[in-house]
């Protein structure tokens, strides 16, 4: 897994932004965090996507979702896919493969309730 601080732009309500490569989920990952009114000392999220398998398989996607809060260069988008490049040769592990088929479980679960 890699992950990127990345620059707020001025003005934005929010006070960390960060995007990245997650290899078990094969996705890139977009992340804004704002300060938590109940506690200072604590973030909560605003904005968290790739949180699924294969949900940004391209950084641009990601990218795409933090213009509005960043200004991403064209060094950030490269390392990006090297990040991924350099995990293509990688399996997952015992663990990775009992927490895919336990998510693939309650996403099965959650659309049996919904119907």
């Amino acid at each position: 897994m890699s992950r990127h601080q990345l620059q707020l732009r001025d003005g934005v309500a929010a006070t960390s932004a960060w995007i990245g490569w997650d290899r078990p989920l094969r996705t890139f990952f977009a992340q804004v965090f704002a300060a938590d009114p109940d506690d200072e000392e604590e973030e909560v999220p605003i904005l968290w996507e790739g949180t699924a398998e294969a949900e940004l398989p391209r950084p641009v996607d990601a990218i795409r979702l933090l213009e509005p809060y960043c200004d991403i260069t064209a060094e950030i988008a490269a390392s990006l896919e090297i990040d991924r490049m350099k995990t293509l040769a990688t399996i997952d592990g015992p663990n990775q493969t009992e927490a895919k088929a336990f998510l693939a479980r309650l996403e099965a679960r959650d659309k049996r309730d919904q119907a």
